[in-house]
């Protein structure tokens, strides 16, 4: 399983769109077997879902994420996670522990700075 987080150095981005990368992981067995991180090629609409399924993502994780990457997302089959804080390897062995649920919170165009996480 290949795990996305959108990231600001070691943490866990605010907004998926306008991070400065992604940390990708692979996970097997209930560990992280590889990290690997990719810079974000810009946001551009509609990019970068596509953008993370041609990486074979399969989980995109990150504090906020507007409506349509979401629902782009789930078209590309990648489950989205929202709502997430923290150490991006922190944040990754809860997903892959079963105790990082998203909160389905939705950033609204324009108002992501500093909300998008709630």
């Amino acid at each position: 399983m290949k795990i996305a987080i959108a990231s600001e150095e070691k943490y866990v981005s605010g907004h998926f769109g306008h991070c400065g990368g992604f940390t990708i992981y692979d996970a097997e067995d209930g560990k992280i077997i590889n990290k690997n991180y990719t810079p974000n090629p810009g946001h551009k609409p509609g990019y970068l879902p596509v953008f993370l399924k041609k990486l074979d993502v399969n989980v995109i994780i990150a504090g906020g994420m507007g409506e349509t990457a979401q629902q782009l997302f789930s078209e590309n089959g990648i489950e989205v996670v929202v709502g997430a804080q923290g150490v991006c390897d922190e944040a990754v062995q809860k997903y892959i522990n079963g105790e990082l649920k998203s909160t389905g919170s939705i950033c609204k165009e324009h108002e992501y700075e500093g909300h998008c996480n709630e």
